[in-house]
Protein backbone atom coordinates (compact mmCIF):
# COMPACT_ATOMS: atom_id res chain seq x y z
CA UNK A 1 0.00 0.00 0.00
CA UNK A 2 1.22 3.46 -0.87
CA UNK A 3 1.24 5.78 2.17
CA UNK A 4 -1.69 8.24 2.17
CA UNK A 5 0.66 11.17 2.78
CA UNK A 6 2.61 10.25 -0.37
CA UNK A 7 -0.57 10.03 -2.45
CA UNK A 8 -1.69 13.43 -1.12
CA UNK A 9 1.61 14.94 -2.29
CA UNK A 10 1.16 13.48 -5.79
CA UNK A 11 -2.45 14.65 -6.01
CA UNK A 12 -1.52 18.14 -4.81
CA UNK A 13 1.23 18.26 -7.44
CA UNK A 14 -1.25 17.27 -10.19
CA UNK A 15 -3.52 20.14 -9.13
CA UNK A 16 -0.60 22.58 -9.01
CA UNK A 17 0.20 21.56 -12.60
CA UNK A 18 -3.35 22.41 -13.69
CA UNK A 19 -5.52 19.35 -13.08
CA UNK A 20 -9.03 20.29 -12.03
CA UNK A 21 -9.19 17.13 -9.91
CA UNK A 22 -7.04 14.09 -9.22
CA UNK A 23 -7.62 10.91 -7.25
CA UNK A 24 -6.12 7.53 -6.51
CA UNK A 25 -8.07 4.70 -8.16
CA UNK A 26 -7.79 0.92 -8.23
CA UNK A 27 -6.04 -0.19 -11.42
CA UNK A 28 -8.67 -2.94 -11.69
CA UNK A 29 -11.27 -0.21 -12.36
CA UNK A 30 -9.55 0.73 -15.64
CA UNK A 31 -11.64 -0.69 -18.50
CA UNK A 32 -10.17 -1.81 -21.83
CA UNK A 33 -12.20 -2.73 -24.91
CA UNK A 34 -11.58 -3.59 -28.60
CA UNK A 35 -14.06 -0.95 -29.81
CA UNK A 36 -11.84 1.87 -28.58
CA UNK A 37 -9.10 1.31 -31.15
CA UNK A 38 -11.70 0.93 -33.90
CA UNK A 39 -12.88 4.44 -33.02
CA UNK A 40 -9.28 5.61 -33.51
CA UNK A 41 -8.87 3.74 -36.78
CA UNK A 42 -12.19 4.82 -38.25
CA UNK A 43 -12.93 8.35 -37.22
CA UNK A 44 -9.77 10.00 -35.94
CA UNK A 45 -7.47 12.08 -38.14
CA UNK A 46 -4.56 11.17 -35.86
CA UNK A 47 -4.63 7.46 -36.72
CA UNK A 48 -1.18 6.29 -37.91
CA UNK A 49 0.23 9.84 -37.87
CA UNK A 50 2.12 9.60 -34.58
CA UNK A 51 4.09 7.07 -32.58
CA UNK A 52 1.64 7.82 -29.75
CA UNK A 53 -1.37 6.70 -31.81
CA UNK A 54 -2.50 3.32 -33.16
CA UNK A 55 -1.26 1.19 -34.80
CA UNK A 56 1.98 2.07 -32.95
CA UNK A 57 0.46 1.72 -29.47
CA UNK A 58 -0.39 -1.40 -27.45
CA UNK A 59 -3.61 -3.24 -28.23
CA UNK A 60 -6.36 -3.32 -25.63
CA UNK A 61 -5.24 -6.85 -24.66
CA UNK A 62 -1.62 -5.76 -24.21
CA UNK A 63 -2.80 -2.76 -22.21
CA UNK A 64 -5.03 -4.97 -20.06
CA UNK A 65 -2.00 -7.16 -19.31
CA UNK A 66 0.07 -4.12 -18.32
CA UNK A 67 -2.71 -2.74 -16.10
CA UNK A 68 -2.99 -6.13 -14.36
CA UNK A 69 0.59 -5.68 -13.11
CA UNK A 70 -0.42 -2.52 -11.19
CA UNK A 71 -2.55 -2.02 -8.13
CA UNK A 72 -3.25 1.72 -8.45
CA UNK A 73 -3.39 4.70 -10.76
CA UNK A 74 -3.81 8.41 -10.25
CA UNK A 75 -6.64 9.63 -12.49
CA UNK A 76 -6.56 13.32 -13.41
CA UNK A 77 -9.39 15.48 -14.74
CA UNK A 78 -8.74 18.54 -16.91
CA UNK A 79 -10.69 20.95 -19.10
CA UNK A 80 -8.09 21.40 -21.89
CA UNK A 81 -7.23 18.57 -24.32
CA UNK A 82 -3.44 18.94 -24.13
CA UNK A 83 -3.30 19.34 -20.36
CA UNK A 84 -3.59 15.70 -19.27
CA UNK A 85 -0.56 14.55 -21.27
CA UNK A 86 1.68 17.36 -20.01
CA UNK A 87 0.53 16.80 -16.44
CA UNK A 88 0.93 13.00 -16.48
CA UNK A 89 4.46 13.29 -17.92
CA UNK A 90 5.52 15.61 -15.11
CA UNK A 91 3.65 13.58 -12.49
CA UNK A 92 5.07 10.29 -13.80
CA UNK A 93 8.60 11.63 -13.40
CA UNK A 94 7.92 12.90 -9.89
CA UNK A 95 6.41 9.56 -8.87
CA UNK A 96 9.34 7.67 -10.42
CA UNK A 97 11.88 9.83 -8.58
CA UNK A 98 9.98 9.18 -5.33
CA UNK A 99 10.92 5.51 -5.72
CA UNK A 100 8.00 4.09 -7.70
CA UNK A 101 9.98 2.72 -10.64
CA UNK A 102 6.93 1.32 -12.47
CA UNK A 103 5.19 4.71 -12.81
CA UNK A 104 3.82 5.20 -16.33
CA UNK A 105 1.55 7.95 -17.64
CA UNK A 106 -1.14 7.95 -20.31
CA UNK A 107 -2.55 11.20 -21.64
CA UNK A 108 -5.44 12.40 -23.76
CA UNK A 109 -5.85 12.82 -27.51
CA UNK A 110 -3.25 12.69 -30.26
CA UNK A 111 0.31 13.87 -29.64
CA UNK A 112 0.72 17.56 -30.45
CA UNK A 113 4.44 17.98 -29.81
CA UNK A 114 5.58 18.03 -33.47
CA UNK A 115 3.98 19.44 -36.59
CA UNK A 116 4.92 16.14 -38.29
CA UNK A 117 5.88 13.06 -36.31
CA UNK A 118 9.25 11.44 -36.94
CA UNK A 119 7.79 7.95 -37.35
CA UNK A 120 11.19 6.28 -36.95
CA UNK A 121 12.25 7.86 -33.64
CA UNK A 122 10.43 10.17 -31.27
CA UNK A 123 12.31 13.43 -30.67
CA UNK A 124 10.38 14.24 -27.48
CA UNK A 125 10.58 10.99 -25.51
CA UNK A 126 10.36 12.73 -22.12
CA UNK A 127 7.15 14.57 -23.08
CA UNK A 128 5.36 12.15 -25.41
CA UNK A 129 2.92 9.60 -24.01
CA UNK A 130 0.15 7.69 -25.73
CA UNK A 131 -3.39 8.59 -24.83
CA UNK A 132 -5.57 6.29 -22.77
CA UNK A 133 -7.81 5.69 -25.78
CA UNK A 134 -4.85 4.98 -28.11
CA UNK A 135 -4.03 2.03 -25.84
CA UNK A 136 -7.56 0.65 -25.86
CA UNK A 137 -8.76 2.11 -22.56
CA UNK A 138 -12.47 2.87 -22.52
CA UNK A 139 -12.16 6.35 -21.05
CA UNK A 140 -15.92 6.79 -20.66
CA UNK A 141 -16.36 3.56 -18.66
CA UNK A 142 -13.21 4.12 -16.61
CA UNK A 143 -14.03 7.71 -15.71
CA UNK A 144 -17.66 6.96 -14.86
CA UNK A 145 -16.63 3.97 -12.71
CA UNK A 146 -14.48 6.37 -10.70
CA UNK A 147 -17.06 9.10 -10.18
CA UNK A 148 -15.94 11.73 -12.67
CA UNK A 149 -18.16 13.39 -15.28
CA UNK A 150 -17.90 12.65 -18.99
CA UNK A 151 -20.38 12.98 -21.83
CA UNK A 152 -20.17 12.91 -25.61
CA UNK A 153 -19.24 16.38 -26.87
CA UNK A 154 -21.85 17.10 -29.52
CA UNK A 155 -20.74 20.61 -30.42
CA UNK A 156 -17.57 22.67 -30.07
CA UNK A 157 -19.41 24.94 -27.63
CA UNK A 158 -20.17 22.01 -25.29
CA UNK A 159 -18.30 21.67 -22.02
CA UNK A 160 -15.61 19.00 -22.44
CA UNK A 161 -13.73 16.89 -19.91
CA UNK A 162 -10.30 15.38 -20.56
CA UNK A 163 -8.53 12.71 -18.56
CA UNK A 164 -5.14 11.15 -18.07
CA UNK A 165 -3.69 8.70 -15.60
CA UNK A 166 -0.44 7.54 -14.10
CA UNK A 167 -0.15 3.85 -13.30
CA UNK A 168 1.60 3.41 -9.97
CA UNK A 169 2.79 0.45 -7.95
Amino acid sequence: MIPKATIKIFIRHARELGALEAKLIEAASIVTAPLVRLKCRYGCEGYNTSLCCPPHTPTYLETREVIASYQYAILIHCKEIGSPTAIVCDLERRIFLAGFHKAFGLGSGPCQLCAKCNAKRCTHTEQARPSMEACGIDVYATVRANGYPIEVVKDYSDDANYYGLVLIE
